[in-house]
Protein backbone atom coordinates (compact mmCIF):
# COMPACT_ATOMS: atom_id res chain seq x y z
CA UNK A 1 0.00 0.00 0.00
CA UNK A 2 2.80 2.33 0.93
CA UNK A 3 4.64 1.46 -2.30
CA UNK A 4 1.55 2.15 -4.38
CA UNK A 5 1.03 5.56 -2.75
CA UNK A 6 4.69 6.42 -3.36
CA UNK A 7 4.39 5.56 -7.03
CA UNK A 8 1.27 7.70 -7.36
CA UNK A 9 3.05 10.67 -5.72
CA UNK A 10 6.08 10.29 -7.97
CA UNK A 11 3.90 10.20 -11.07
CA UNK A 12 2.10 13.35 -10.00
CA UNK A 13 5.43 15.09 -9.30
CA UNK A 14 6.77 14.07 -12.72
CA UNK A 15 3.59 15.36 -14.36
CA UNK A 16 3.86 18.72 -12.56
CA UNK A 17 7.54 19.13 -13.47
CA UNK A 18 6.83 18.19 -17.07
CA UNK A 19 4.02 20.70 -17.35
CA UNK A 20 6.13 23.51 -15.92
CA UNK A 21 9.02 22.48 -18.10
CA UNK A 22 6.83 22.62 -21.18
CA UNK A 23 5.33 25.94 -20.16
CA UNK A 24 8.76 27.36 -19.42
CA UNK A 25 10.13 26.22 -22.74
CA UNK A 26 7.10 27.62 -24.53
CA UNK A 27 7.58 30.98 -22.82
CA UNK A 28 11.13 31.16 -24.06
CA UNK A 29 10.04 30.53 -27.62
CA UNK A 30 6.96 32.73 -27.67
CA UNK A 31 8.59 36.22 -27.87
CA UNK A 32 12.13 37.12 -28.84
CA UNK A 33 11.40 40.81 -29.35
CA UNK A 34 13.67 41.62 -26.41
CA UNK A 35 16.64 39.69 -27.74
CA UNK A 36 19.69 41.83 -28.56
CA UNK A 37 22.83 41.23 -30.49
CA UNK A 38 25.83 41.78 -28.23
CA UNK A 39 27.08 44.46 -30.66
CA UNK A 40 23.95 46.48 -29.93
CA UNK A 41 25.09 46.71 -26.33
CA UNK A 42 28.89 47.02 -26.49
CA UNK A 43 29.26 48.42 -29.99
CA UNK A 44 30.98 47.03 -33.03
CA UNK A 45 34.22 45.40 -31.93
CA UNK A 46 35.88 46.64 -35.11
CA UNK A 47 35.35 50.30 -34.19
CA UNK A 48 38.69 52.06 -33.66
CA UNK A 49 39.83 55.25 -32.01
CA UNK A 50 42.86 57.31 -33.03
CA UNK A 51 44.94 59.71 -30.96
CA UNK A 52 47.05 62.41 -32.61
CA UNK A 53 49.51 64.82 -31.01
CA UNK A 54 50.79 67.82 -32.97
CA UNK A 55 53.76 69.76 -31.61
CA UNK A 56 54.97 73.06 -33.00
CA UNK A 57 54.43 76.79 -33.37
CA UNK A 58 52.11 79.04 -35.38
CA UNK A 59 52.33 76.74 -38.40
CA UNK A 60 50.85 73.92 -36.31
CA UNK A 61 48.40 76.11 -34.40
CA UNK A 62 47.08 77.53 -37.67
CA UNK A 63 47.65 81.25 -37.14
CA UNK A 64 45.34 83.55 -39.16
CA UNK A 65 43.09 80.73 -40.40
CA UNK A 66 39.89 79.32 -38.90
CA UNK A 67 40.03 77.07 -35.86
CA UNK A 68 39.66 73.93 -37.95
CA UNK A 69 41.69 75.03 -40.97
CA UNK A 70 45.23 74.25 -39.78
CA UNK A 71 46.85 71.05 -40.97
CA UNK A 72 46.34 69.02 -37.73
CA UNK A 73 42.62 69.74 -37.78
CA UNK A 74 42.29 69.01 -41.48
CA UNK A 75 44.14 65.75 -40.89
CA UNK A 76 41.71 64.82 -38.13
CA UNK A 77 38.72 65.41 -40.43
CA UNK A 78 40.30 63.48 -43.28
CA UNK A 79 40.96 60.49 -41.05
CA UNK A 80 37.30 60.50 -40.03
CA UNK A 81 36.30 60.52 -43.70
CA UNK A 82 38.83 57.97 -44.89
CA UNK A 83 39.10 55.20 -42.29
CA UNK A 84 36.14 52.84 -41.99
CA UNK A 85 34.79 52.06 -38.52
CA UNK A 86 36.66 54.91 -36.87
CA UNK A 87 34.69 55.86 -33.77
CA UNK A 88 36.71 58.87 -32.61
CA UNK A 89 39.79 60.85 -33.57
CA UNK A 90 41.31 62.68 -30.62
CA UNK A 91 43.60 65.59 -31.43
CA UNK A 92 45.86 67.33 -28.94
CA UNK A 93 47.79 70.38 -30.13
CA UNK A 94 50.70 71.85 -28.18
CA UNK A 95 51.64 74.87 -30.26
CA UNK A 96 51.59 78.66 -30.03
CA UNK A 97 52.55 81.53 -32.29
CA UNK A 98 56.11 82.67 -31.66
CA UNK A 99 57.30 79.51 -29.97
CA UNK A 100 60.93 78.50 -30.36
CA UNK A 101 62.36 75.05 -29.64
CA UNK A 102 62.91 76.16 -26.03
CA UNK A 103 59.30 77.30 -25.65
CA UNK A 104 57.98 74.03 -27.01
CA UNK A 105 60.18 71.97 -24.67
CA UNK A 106 58.89 73.95 -21.69
CA UNK A 107 55.27 73.51 -22.79
CA UNK A 108 55.63 69.75 -23.15
CA UNK A 109 57.19 69.54 -19.71
CA UNK A 110 54.37 71.53 -18.13
CA UNK A 111 51.48 69.91 -20.00
CA UNK A 112 52.61 66.30 -19.65
CA UNK A 113 50.95 64.78 -22.73
CA UNK A 114 50.30 61.04 -22.65
CA UNK A 115 52.63 58.47 -24.17
CA UNK A 116 50.13 56.42 -26.18
CA UNK A 117 49.48 58.52 -29.29
CA UNK A 118 48.99 56.74 -32.62
CA UNK A 119 50.62 59.60 -34.51
CA UNK A 120 52.84 62.52 -33.46
CA UNK A 121 53.78 65.40 -35.74
CA UNK A 122 56.60 67.86 -35.08
CA UNK A 123 57.15 71.16 -36.92
CA UNK A 124 59.41 73.67 -35.19
CA UNK A 125 62.27 76.09 -35.84
CA UNK A 126 61.05 79.11 -37.77
CA UNK A 127 61.06 81.34 -34.69
CA UNK A 128 64.61 80.29 -33.85
CA UNK A 129 65.54 81.56 -37.28
CA UNK A 130 63.35 84.66 -37.15
CA UNK A 131 64.61 85.72 -33.73
CA UNK A 132 68.22 85.25 -34.81
CA UNK A 133 68.97 82.64 -32.16
CA UNK A 134 72.22 80.66 -32.46
CA UNK A 135 71.84 77.73 -34.80
CA UNK A 136 73.62 75.64 -32.18
CA UNK A 137 70.52 75.98 -29.98
CA UNK A 138 68.44 74.23 -32.62
CA UNK A 139 71.10 71.54 -33.01
CA UNK A 140 70.74 70.79 -29.29
CA UNK A 141 67.03 71.24 -28.73
CA UNK A 142 65.57 69.75 -31.90
CA UNK A 143 66.91 66.27 -31.00
CA UNK A 144 65.43 66.74 -27.53
CA UNK A 145 62.06 67.47 -29.11
CA UNK A 146 62.37 64.39 -31.29
CA UNK A 147 62.95 62.37 -28.12
CA UNK A 148 59.81 63.92 -26.64
CA UNK A 149 57.82 63.06 -29.76
CA UNK A 150 59.06 59.48 -29.65
CA UNK A 151 58.15 59.16 -25.99
CA UNK A 152 54.60 60.36 -26.71
CA UNK A 153 54.34 57.76 -29.49
CA UNK A 154 55.24 54.96 -27.08
CA UNK A 155 58.83 55.06 -28.38
CA UNK A 156 57.81 53.98 -31.86
CA UNK A 157 59.69 55.85 -34.57
CA UNK A 158 57.17 54.65 -37.17
CA UNK A 159 54.47 56.75 -35.46
CA UNK A 160 56.32 60.09 -35.75
CA UNK A 161 56.42 62.57 -38.65
CA UNK A 162 58.69 65.62 -38.80
CA UNK A 163 57.46 68.34 -41.15
CA UNK A 164 59.82 70.81 -42.79
CA UNK A 165 59.71 74.51 -41.91
CA UNK A 166 57.71 76.69 -44.35
CA UNK A 167 59.57 79.51 -46.07
CA UNK A 168 58.02 82.87 -45.19
CA UNK A 169 60.36 84.66 -47.62
CA UNK A 170 57.71 83.92 -50.26
CA UNK A 171 55.06 86.03 -48.54
CA UNK A 172 54.37 89.77 -48.60
CA UNK A 173 55.88 90.00 -45.12
CA UNK A 174 59.02 88.18 -46.18
CA UNK A 175 59.40 90.31 -49.26
CA UNK A 176 59.34 93.42 -47.09
CA UNK A 177 62.50 92.33 -45.24
CA UNK A 178 65.97 93.50 -46.22
CA UNK A 179 67.08 90.17 -47.72
CA UNK A 180 64.42 87.52 -48.46
CA UNK A 181 67.02 85.21 -49.99
CA UNK A 182 68.86 85.08 -46.68
CA UNK A 183 65.67 83.87 -45.00
CA UNK A 184 65.43 81.04 -47.51
CA UNK A 185 69.08 80.08 -47.07
CA UNK A 186 68.74 79.92 -43.30
CA UNK A 187 65.50 77.93 -43.43
CA UNK A 188 67.22 75.49 -45.79
CA UNK A 189 69.94 75.02 -43.16
CA UNK A 190 67.36 74.30 -40.47
CA UNK A 191 65.50 71.87 -42.68
CA UNK A 192 68.68 70.10 -43.79
CA UNK A 193 69.58 69.48 -40.16
CA UNK A 194 66.08 68.29 -39.27
CA UNK A 195 65.92 66.00 -42.32
CA UNK A 196 69.32 64.46 -41.60
CA UNK A 197 68.52 63.89 -37.94
CA UNK A 198 65.09 62.41 -38.65
CA UNK A 199 66.56 59.96 -41.15
CA UNK A 200 69.22 59.06 -38.60
CA UNK A 201 66.45 58.17 -36.11
CA UNK A 202 64.39 56.28 -38.73
CA UNK A 203 61.66 58.92 -38.57
CA UNK A 204 59.65 60.10 -41.58
CA UNK A 205 60.56 63.60 -42.77
CA UNK A 206 57.89 65.32 -44.86
CA UNK A 207 58.97 68.27 -47.02
CA UNK A 208 56.24 70.87 -47.47
CA UNK A 209 58.54 73.89 -47.87
CA UNK A 210 58.22 73.88 -51.65
CA UNK A 211 54.47 74.43 -51.31
CA UNK A 212 55.02 77.62 -49.35
CA UNK A 213 57.55 78.79 -51.93
CA UNK A 214 54.67 79.12 -54.38
CA UNK A 215 53.22 81.92 -52.25
CA UNK A 216 54.23 84.77 -54.54
CA UNK A 217 52.95 83.08 -57.69
CA UNK A 218 49.82 81.81 -55.92
CA UNK A 219 48.74 84.43 -53.37
CA UNK A 220 45.85 82.23 -52.22
CA UNK A 221 48.44 80.07 -50.46
CA UNK A 222 49.12 82.94 -48.03
CA UNK A 223 46.77 83.81 -45.16
CA UNK A 224 45.19 87.24 -44.78
CA UNK A 225 48.00 88.37 -42.45
CA UNK A 226 50.45 88.20 -45.37
CA UNK A 227 52.75 85.83 -43.49
CA UNK A 228 51.29 82.44 -42.61
CA UNK A 229 50.00 79.65 -44.84
CA UNK A 230 46.34 79.80 -45.81
CA UNK A 231 43.75 77.05 -45.44
CA UNK A 232 44.43 76.13 -49.07
CA UNK A 233 48.14 75.76 -48.35
CA UNK A 234 47.41 73.52 -45.38
CA UNK A 235 45.14 71.43 -47.59
CA UNK A 236 48.12 70.83 -49.85
CA UNK A 237 50.15 69.80 -46.80
CA UNK A 238 47.45 67.23 -46.05
CA UNK A 239 47.55 65.84 -49.57
CA UNK A 240 51.08 64.69 -48.73
CA UNK A 241 50.60 63.93 -45.04
CA UNK A 242 47.38 61.89 -45.21
CA UNK A 243 48.82 58.85 -47.06
CA UNK A 244 51.72 58.76 -44.61
CA UNK A 245 49.38 59.05 -41.62
CA UNK A 246 47.13 56.26 -42.91
CA UNK A 247 50.08 53.96 -43.33
CA UNK A 248 51.36 54.70 -39.83
CA UNK A 249 47.98 54.37 -38.16
CA UNK A 250 46.75 51.27 -39.97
Amino acid sequence: MILANTIILLNRLYLILSVFGILSLGACKQDDSYAYDIEDIVGNSSDISIKILSLGDSYTKGESVCNTCGFPFQLKNQLYNTIENVSIVELEVIAETGWTTANLLSAIESQHPADNFDLVTLLIGVNNQYQGLPFSQYEIQFPQLVDEALQRANNRADKVVVLSIPDYAYTPFGQSTSDPSEISDEIDAYNDFARSYAIQRNITFLDITDITRMGLDEPTLVASDGLHPSEQAYTRFIERLLPIALEKIE
